[in-house]
């Protein structure tokens, strides 16, 4: 019987690829809202269904389970698993017919997500809403386009197929991560711009929201034009731009706090706390159990209001799944 625990804040890895009575006992903890799973987590997909079975027997409402699927090099979950095309490819065949484009970056959105919804995954992190404006060394060929108008269709065309599937979508990297070198998971990360000149990357967000986005991961940029703190923890950006400007009512996480871009907000628990303070519903620590242990110890539950976490958890659409042979034949001729 599944423990009656309302989801707190912090989304964690685990170790392996199976369930151990340790880890268990961590995710019992009031302050825990989810897992993001990585390929340590993965063997394959009779492991990798019962893996994410343990996790949702644990509690009711079942913790989050969540994974980077984006497709190109941030794909996670590879042997078994359709190989995506990364979200440039969708960009390419927009701007050689707009129609297919946007039929494409559906199928993408489709596939990645019922084969995720299949195993028991509730949330892929993506489309990712950055511009790319060619200069990004992390960003680069995840985004959809250059222009916003386009990237904002084409991530919309995306977000529809992932709904199609059952899955809600996640909005990276608010406000924006693709006008800089830098690296956040390397780097403090500073981008110069004007208020007014970081508006384009803005416009993705605000059709997005208007379609009915579940969830936005913060950047951990520094705007100074806007404010000295990463966005991530800054009550600026998520308070007054993102849900005041834009509207967004759906869930916010931060980026992983172990990113050299978080660093500067302090230690692990001191991020943890000024990333809630920001606006922050979840907080992600993925790969340092120390950290994990610490914050929890630190961290009063602070449970993610329930209407938003209900709205990420996947929801089977059985009907799909005659949708997908031909979205996946789809993909195979999307240019590389």
């Amino acid at each position: 019987m599944p423990k009656a625990l309302a989801p707190g804040p912090l989304v964690i890895g685990l170790p392996g690829p199976q369930l151990t009575p340790a880890d268990a006992q961590v995710l019992l903890h009031p302050a825990i809202g989810g897992v993001i799973l990585f390929e340590r987590n993965f063997v394959d997909a009779e492991q990798l269904r019962a893996l994410c079975a343990d996790i949702h027997a644990l509690r009711e409402p079942r913790l989050l389970i969540a994974v980077d699927q984006e497709g190109g090099r941030v794909q996670r979950l590879r042997p078994g698993f359709t190989p995506l095309p990364p979200a440039a490819a969708y960009g390419r065949a927009y701007d050689e017919d707009a129609a297919r484009g946007l039929a494409l970056a559906r199928a993408g959105g489709l596939v990645m997500a019922a084969e995720l919804v299949a195993l028991g995954i509730d949330l892929s992190f993506a489309p990712v809403l950055d511009l790319d404006y060619g200069v990004s060394e992390i960003i680069g060929a995840r985004a959809f386009h250059a222009q916003p108008e386009a990237a904002a269709l084409l991530a919309g065309a995306f977000m529809a197929g992932m709904a199609q599937a059952g899955m809600a979508a996640c909005g990276k990297h608010f406000p924006g991560h693709g006008a800089v070198a830098a690296d956040t998971h390397l780097t403090q990360v500073i981008d110069q711009r004007s208020r007014d000149a970081i508006e384009a990357d803005l416009l993705p967000y605000r059709r997005l929201i208007a379609d009915g986005l579940a969830s936005v991961m913060m950047a951990h940029v520094v705007f100074p034009a806007v404010d000295a703190e990463p966005a991530g923890f800054s009550r600026r950006w998520v308070q007054e731009v993102l849900r005041g400007e834009l509207g967004f009512d759906g869930a916010v996480f931060s980026d992983d706090l172990g990113m050299a871009g978080a660093a500067g907000a302090g230690g692990f628990v001191e991020r943890a706390r000024r990333a809630l303070a920001a606006g922050c519903d979840y907080l992600l620590i993925c790969n340092d159990p120390d950290a994990v242990t610490a914050t929890l110890a630190a961290l009063s539950p602070a449970a993610v209001p329930l209407p938003r976490h209900l709205a990420l958890l996947a929801r089977p659409v059985g009907q799909v799944h005659g949708q997908l042979g031909a979205a996946r034949q789809a993909l195979a001729g999307c240019p590389a």
